[in-house]
């Protein structure tokens, strides 16, 4: 064959390679976003269709003609970026990529490796291994094989030759991969790692948008045989999947699903459920068994499942890992970052270290004394014995809580009790609607339902109102934990150093807009259900009703902080959101637009829950040896989730409304009008419902057009049935699950989601150890009940009651261990996300409308942050606002590291 002619034609562009079809060269530009063609007409003349623009690259094309009978010409396409074709038979192109790899701890290995088999291969080239193997799968079939077209395999090498960056602990290498001139538009990669170790791929960049952003750890070849499947970062509704890739969507979920059996190991990817069958060990003995939660005795959501083996005593539970280095599995890239792990560990020195004094007080005192706490904090100026200099006992202190007064005083005030119900502890607080109200237990197994409050008990503290005005006015209030505890309490008060009452606390509106207590009730279950126990105190006339009305608010205090962890906290964050993050990665492909939203908002949390599993959760956990209900707690909170939690009451408006601290008004901003005007909680939180309902609204409306669109759309709805079926089957007949059948519908619920685990988690979380982590004003458990006169133990209250006060409060030990676990779990860690911090945007760079959405609803959580600044410089709002008042700062968006008090992050992170 002979060469006939040779034409160049230089393009000064963004350049791409081309298509050769019928004599005809057809550049398909959109790959490089050029949105033009250059094609050849007859047998040499070349022109472009569109005149050339943007970019600034020069390409160079030259076409060769071998032979009269060629049925098409071959192309070379040279690109600075890196793309050349390369001439034979048919046609092929080069494209480069830039693979960055995160260095973590783990990937040393990976690298060591490399060395060692670069060297092997230099002497023993029969040695060459197989690296980490990638290979392009295109958006078109193959029209011959009606297959998604491939690139030939390229090997990714982990060695300085090929590293063209590194910045902090990311390093990018160079790759080349080989193309048929017609292979299209790249829509995923696979990766094989031949290794020995998993290693950490943060990306894959081609030229112009071409982005893979896999952020997966890689497990080796030898351990996963099946392929990685990474998908470019585009989003698609499954109607809408490029045909070459549509197997690929839906094998990558059903790897993901796993099969139900077998032992989940570390490396794993899996994505499953089950019951919490694991919280007890009962091959440690009766001790430390507990029932399982999920199922009709104990209702309760699902968990991420483990697969590990049975109890041996009891084989309906899951056994126990064995030790606290064995960890309890999660799916491999929901494992914790290296800095966030960093922080952990060295939070868990320092509360061991913390709490080394108050554990050797306790030993060497026990029960003979009452030792205050107040050594054990800095600034409190007190010496914490012992003959240790200045600086060291510093060192063994405790950062003072917002709430630690240097007065010294053990008292919570009745005005700071009023201000932390709005603003501290924002959840518990409900609009009285009856005086007086009445229990909804079943009277033949608790007793009466009649209150013991009287008109006489509260109409001195009601500024000259009757209680009907009173009502009618909404200035009564209340905290109602009669309930909730009354059905635990014969045995919690069994417990060793364990005693409880069932409370119900009225407060009342002041005409300043501020809370005030007027009435504590004290139930104690009798055994004989024709008669109840219940006292009623009042404010203080004297100094010894003074000592009792604070022993009331402590006991109020300790059922507050029961429910706010075992509710409010862990199940309605926690445990109700862990099956929602399992069915988004079960049944939503990591291309559809609703696992992109909410990708952010799933981040540490399965983790999160999976350590609190281990150690808070469990048999003699944290939470069980320092709140009240001890080894009740878990189905203390299964109680509260079979009679109480609902998933449509889970929206903040909803919330509010039913709590009777909101009524609906369409006038209003927020479309509810607030009953408590200065309700700090409240009054921020809406600031940010609002704007995360307008960022939600915009996002579905822009994917889902109409009703058809939600009703059709498959993944969607596995997705949102799994959720009730599978994550809260105990409640999956229930009525009162919202439907899911025009874009409305998922705007609110999707706003929901995404508000629980921000917004309200940080209220939740970021304030324990802020607001309540000094223990005598917020104790998490009491050790005595109230003496009355003809109680042996009145005379000792009655001759030292800050005495006998102190020692019904936690001991040293139980105040300090309490205080260091709250301390780790109220701190933000250096690499925290924060609400309107969206880092990566390139999903929708094709998309103006949804980058301007997200752009919008980051300057709105700057201009939230400003106007709640504001409202705590106004002296009209007292719950946040003047002498010796916090000011409230949980729902800020921005934090620094530490526990701060404030910072919404995107997630449940601790």
């Amino acid at each position: 064959m002979t060469e006939t002619r040779v034409n160049t034609l230089m393009v000064t562009s963004s350049g791409n390679y081309g298509m050769l079809h019928n004599n005809k060269i057809h550049l398909n530009c959109q790959f490089l976003g050029l949105g033009h063609s250059i094609k050849e007409h007859g047998r040499f003349g070349l022109v472009c269709s569109s005149s050339l623009s943007g970019g600034g690259n020069k390409m160079k094309l030259r076409v060769k003609k071998k032979g009269k009978q060629s049925s098409s010409p071959t192309m070379m396409v040279a690109l600075n970026e890196g793309h050349e074709a390369i001439s034979e038979e048919s046609t092929t192109v080069k494209l480069l990529a830039l693979v960055a790899v995160r260095n973590s701890k783990d990937n040393n290995k990976v690298f060591a490796n490399e060395i060692v088999n670069n060297l092997l291969t230099i002497f023993w080239p029969q040695n060459q291994t197989k690296g980490v193997v990638l290979q392009l799968v295109s958006t078109q079939l193959d029209p011959r094989r009606m297959e998604a077209k491939l690139s030939k395999k390229t090997v990714l090498e982990l060695s300085e030759d090929h590293k063209v960056d590194e910045k902090g602990r990311i390093s990018t290498y160079k790759v080349e991969f080989i193309v048929d001139s017609d292979f299209g538009i790249p829509g995923a990669v696979t990766v094989v790692n031949g290794f020995d170790n998993e290693f950490f791929l943060e990306s894959i960049t081609m030229a112009q948008n071409v982005h893979f952003a896999c952020k997966s750890w890689v497990q080796p070849n030898k351990l996963d045989p099946e392929k990685r499947i990474f998908f470019v970062n585009k989003v698609y509704l499954p109607c809408e999947t490029p045909i070459g890739v549509k197997e690929l969507r839906e094998k990558e979920l059903k790897q993901l699903r796993g099969d139900g059996w077998g032992l989940r190991v570390s490396s794993d990817r899996i994505y499953d459920y089950d019951v919490y069958n694991d919280l007890g060990d009962s091959d440690k003995g009766d001790r430390f068994a507990r029932p399982t939660l999920g199922g009709q005795h104990n209702p309760y959501p699902t968990r991420c499942r483990t697969g590990r083996p049975p109890s041996t005593v009891d084989t309906k539970m899951e056994s126990r890992p064995s030790d606290e280095s064995e960890l309890i599995y999660v799916p491999r890239d929901e494992e914790l970052g290296d800095i966030k792990q960093e922080v952990i560990d060295q939070g868990k020195l320092m509360a061991m270290l913390k709490n080394i004094m108050p554990a050797l007080v306790d030993k060497i005192m026990g029960n003979e004394g009452v030792f205050n706490i107040d050594y054990f904090i800095k600034e409190s100026g007190q010496s914490i014995m012992f003959n240790l200099g200045g600086a060291v006992q510093e060192f063994f202190k405790f950062d003072p809580p917002k709430t630690f007064s240097r007065e010294k005083s053990h008292f919570l005030l009745d005005d700071e009790f009023g201000r932390q119900v709005l603003a501290a502890f924002p959840l518990g607080i409900e609009r009285l609607k009856v005086f007086p109200p009445a229990s909804k237990l079943d009277p033949s197994k608790y007793g009466s339902v009649e209150s013991a409050l009287k008109e006489e008990h509260i109409i001195g503290h009601i500024e000259g109102m009757s209680i009907q005005q009173a009502l009618e006015e909404n200035k009564l209030f209340m905290l109602d934990y009669h309930d909730a505890y009354l059905p635990f309490l014969d045995r919690i008060n069994a417990l060793e150093e364990r005693k409880a009452y069932a409370t119900t606390t009225i407060l009342f509106l002041t005409k300043m807009g501020t809370l005030k207590p007027i009435a504590i009730q004290l139930a104690l279950p009798t055994g004989n259900p024709n008669t109840s126990s219940k006292q009623v105190l009042t404010p203080p006339k004297d100094a010894t009703s003074k000592w009792l009305w604070q022993l009331g608010k402590a006991h109020v205090c300790s059922n507050d902080a029961g429910v706010h962890t075992l509710v409010h906290h862990w199940l309605r964050i926690h445990a109700c959101m862990e099956p929602l993050i399992i069915a988004t990665h079960r049944q939503l492909s990591v291309m559809h637009p609703i696992f992109k939203l909410l990708h952010p908002h799933m981040r540490y949390t399965l983790k999160t829950n999976a350590i609190a599993r281990q150690t808070l959760i469990n048999a003699e956990g944290t939470i069980e040896t320092d709140h009240t209900p001890g080894r009740y707690c878990m189905q203390f909170s299964s109680a509260a989730y079979k009679d109480w939690w609902r998933f449509d009451m889970e929206g903040f408006p909803a919330d509010l409304i039913r709590r009777g601290l909101a009524v609906p008004d369409a006038t209003q901003p927020h479309g509810i009008r607030l009953l408590i005007e200065d309700y700090p909680y409240a009054a921020d939180g809406l600031l940010i419902w609002s704007s995360i309902k307008k960022l939600v609204r915009t996002y579905v409306n822009h994917y889902y057009k109409n009703s058809n669109a939600v009703s059709s759309d498959n993944e969607l709805q596995s997705w949102y049935r799994e959720f009730i079926n599978l994550g809260h089957p105990d409640h999956k007949n229930a009525s009162w699950w919202p439907k899911l059948d025009i874009p409305e519908d998922l705007t609110s619920m999707l706003t929901t989601v995404i508000w629980l685990v921000s917004a309200q988690h940080a209220v939740l979380n970021f304030g324990q150890y802020p607001y309540g982590g000094y223990v005598p004003i917020r104790p998490p458990l009491m050790r005595k009940l109230i003496p009355k006169e003809e109680d042996p133990e009145y005379s000792d209250f009655v001759m030292d009651p800050q005495r006998y006060f102190l020692s019904s409060l936690p001991s040293l030990f139980q105040a300090s261990r309490f205080m260091a676990v709250i301390n780790i779990g109220s701190a933000h860690s250096p690499d925290e996300e924060y609400i309107g911090q969206t880092k990566d945007l390139s999903s929708w760079s094709g998309e103006p409308e949804i980058i301007d959405a997200f752009n919008q609803f980051s300057m709105e959580m700057k201009s939230i942050e400003m106007e709640i600044k504001r409202r705590n410089a106004d002296p009209k709002l007292r719950n946040r606002c003047g002498v010796n008042v916090l000011p409230y700062e949980l729902l800020i968006p921005s934090s620094e590291r530490g526990a701060t008090g404030r910072g919404v992050p995107n997630s449940v992170t601790a």
